[in-house]
């Protein structure tokens, strides 16, 4: 009877969109207009009426999601996380010219903080977009916290450079697993737990040997070029400089494709490791959907001069959401309601330029 009682107030999750890229074109232009205006302060609130706008079409079981973020808040963020980065920066800097030049001693653990705040700002960002989207009122909480997941990208990140890239995906997913352990949705928790058979290495294997065999192609033909190019001045001909971003152009959709198997790969095993009661997730994205998704948005990214950004965003979250599915069910009937968050913590986040949409 006990069973029967939890079946019965379980949901299955089924997830749609109603996501029109058109929509989004008005909108993207009177951004444009009002940030060259504002020169580019009203990107904050820019970023949070795309956010609404793409929320209200995304829904869980024919409801709506919410955003509820707003530009003031981003706004202020944005300024504090300024201070917190620059004025260290700027003491260490003017101690250096006018008191001691042992104070560029200071340098190296300020760039080690660096990368420190790097991952925090990844962490915070996620934390205030989880903690402004709400769902039947009831809204998503991050739990966590912002350093010990800035520490982690740190140590990840040395693990990476000292495997010549080998300990990318496990960087990747252990990062991830951070994240999505540490929110619920309510008093609802989120749990992480990976598959057995995730296969990430076999395309990662491809993407890499592509892209540092690509790379030494790339430097192999610039090489003659380059040489040849100089005028007897010494400055370069301008045809030299066609050559670079032709090869450099060529050698970037290489590695965009040769990459997609493993990009496709990741966004299999996140989605299949993120679990709520007896819920899973799946999603059906191939690599050859990610390469029509990514060069199609570079392409209205170039040709737009970057003014289409909003439709981009919109794109995207249509193409995620509309390959999402679940098995199992959710309770959420008893539900309780999450405490607001902090309202500056995708500043960080802002001032590295990692924002989502």
């Amino acid at each position: 009877m006990d069973g029967a009682a939890t079946v019965a107030h379980g949901e299955t999750l089924t997830f749609s969109q109603k996501i029109k890229s058109g929509d989004f074109v008005g909108l993207s232009f009177k951004n444009f207009l009002l940030n060259m205006v504002t020169l580019s302060l009203y990107r904050f609130w820019a970023k949070t009426e795309v956010r609404r706008r793409i929320w209200d079409k995304v829904s869980l079981n024919g409801e709506p999601f919410e955003y509820t973020g707003t530009g003031k808040e981003l706004f202020f963020g944005f300024l504090k996380a300024m201070v917190v980065i620059f004025v260290p920066y700027l003491t260490v800097l003017l101690a250096t010219q006018f008191v001691s030049k042992w104070f560029m001693i200071l340098f190296l653990p300020m760039y080690i903080a660096l990368f420190v705040l790097l991952g925090a700002a990844i962490f915070m960002a996620f934390r205030y977009v989880a903690g402004r989207t709400t769902w039947r009122g009831v809204r998503f909480r991050v739990k966590g916290s912002a350093s010990d997941y800035g520490w982690a990208y740190l140590g990840y990140g040395l693990l990476t450079s000292i495997t010549f890239g080998w300990f990318a995906p496990a960087m990747t997913m252990r990062l991830e697993g951070k994240l999505w352990s540490s929110l619920s949705f309510g008093d609802k928790k989120l749990t992480w737990q990976r598959e057995a058979n995730e296969n990430l290495y076999g395309p990662f294997a491809l993407a890499w040997i592509v892209g540092i065999v690509g790379y030494g192609v790339f430097i192999a033909l610039l090489m003659p070029s380059f040489m040849g190019g100089l005028r007897p001045n010494g400055v370069p001909d301008v045809a030299l400089f066609f050559k670079i971003y032709g090869y450099a152009l060529v050698y970037a959709l290489v590695v965009t494709v040769a990459s997609a198997a493993y990009h496709a790969a990741v966004m299999r095993a996140v989605v299949a490791a993120i679990r709520i009661d007896d819920a899973r997730f799946s999603t059906s994205v191939k690599a050859l959907d990610l390469i029509v998704l990514s060069l199609t948005n570079a392409l209205i990214v170039v040709f737009s001069l970057g003014i289409l950004t909003p439709v981009v965003a919109a794109r995207t979250v249509r193409f995620v959401i509309s390959r999402l599915s679940s098995t199992g069910t959710v309770n959420l009937a008893e539900v309780l309601q999450a405490p607001r968050s902090a309202g500056g913590d995708e500043g960080l986040a802002d001032a590295f330029d990692l924002s989502p949409f």
